[in-house]
């Protein structure tokens, strides 16, 4: 009834409305208008089950099928070009695949050969792009796989299993893994050393160090080298595992190394790259003069307008303390 319903659309009525209403992003806004009162009028419920979305994205995703098999085959479904080409149209067959509005059924066409390959929907594909962004999303937030199946049951309707939302986060864990260990260039001008403390669940959610490797390459671009996730606090120690691993990746040498005053992190990095300038990050510079002045000058030395100001303030702390 309700594939009935749509495909009675009067679009000649809604061509003659003044005035005309301009498509958005080449959708006839007039045209969505009428799908939607005609829904509304029937008693459709325009999400859920069954609903005016489910049965647009039926329509959308058999029409892009059916645009598909025509460029495999040259020519249009009924088309009298095609009597006695060779391959030609061989009937359809059912699939169920969850979308964003939930589950949709389709029927993708087939050829005699078996040679047409769909893009749109391909073979044994059960799940569109944007559940699998859906489901990450939501592991990515800390749901548990039990929460993101509960989830999806209650908001689109779809069962999912346990083992399918694992199998959708192993992707990405094994998208990581390729990307952590993916081979650097031989010299980067630039490298930025910083930790960041996180939250991590690992059977029980504790504050992890996140160790975080930036570079400015040759071109001027930035490049994230890699992340690792440290046990405890941070320590020069890993640190100095961390610039092994980026040596045997590839990264012969480095102009200069950025980082924080952690004891022992300049020895790590002379040992890797014995030629490297090391510099100490001025906001860290800036961070641990606090400590040398009354909390009522904080917003006053937090205030540099330039770097220069920045190494002269400091250069006016460190002397006092050396002193």
């Amino acid at each position: 009834m309700t594939d009935v319903m749509i495909a009675e659309v009067d679009t000649d009525a809604v061509a003659k409305r003044e005035p005309a209403r301009p498509a958005v992003d080449g959708v006839d806004s007039d045209l969505v208008d009428q799908l939607v009162e005609q829904a509304r009028t029937a008693g459709l419920q325009l999400t859920g089950d069954g609903g005016l979305l489910q049965q647009l994205t039926k329509r959308v995703l058999e029409s892009a099928l059916d645009g598909e098999i025509t460029d495999h085959l040259g020519y249009d479904k009924g088309d009298p070009a095609g009597k006695n080409g060779g391959n030609s149209r061989n009937g359809a067959r059912g699939k169920t695949v969850l979308t964003e509005v939930g589950p949709v059924d389709i029927v993708v066409p087939r050829d005699r050969d078996g040679t047409f390959e769909p893009q749109i929907v391909k073979k044994r594909q059960r799940r569109l792009s944007g559940v699998e962004d859906m489901v990450i999303s939501l592991s990515a937030k800390g749901l548990t796989t039990g929460e993101i199946c509960a989830h999806l049951a209650e908001v689109y309707g779809a069962e999912v299993s346990r083992l399918t939302i694992s199998t959708i986060t192993d992707k990405v864990i094994e998208g990581m893994a390729e990307w952590q260990n993916r081979p650097l260039d031989a010299v980067y001008p630039v490298i930025f050393l910083d930790a960041v403390h996180v939250k991590i669940r690992d059977g029980k959610v504790a504050n992890r160090p996140i160790y975080l490797a930036l570079a400015v390459t040759v071109d001027g671009t930035r490049d994230i080298l890699g992340l690792w996730a440290g046990d405890g606090g941070e320590g020069a120690k890993f640190w100095l595992h961390v610039l092994t691993e980026l040596k045997n990746r590839g990264v012969a040498d480095v102009c200069m190394v950025v980082c924080d005053g952690l004891k022992g992190l300049p020895e790590a990095i002379e040992a890797t790259w014995p030629q490297a300038v090391v510099q100490t990050c001025v906001i860290h510079l800036l961070r641990a003069s606090f400590r040398y002045a009354g909390r009522q000058h904080w917003d006053a030395m937090a205030k540099p307008r330039s770097v220069d100001q920045v190494w002269s303030r400091n250069r006016v702390i460190w002397d006092w303390v050396e002193t």
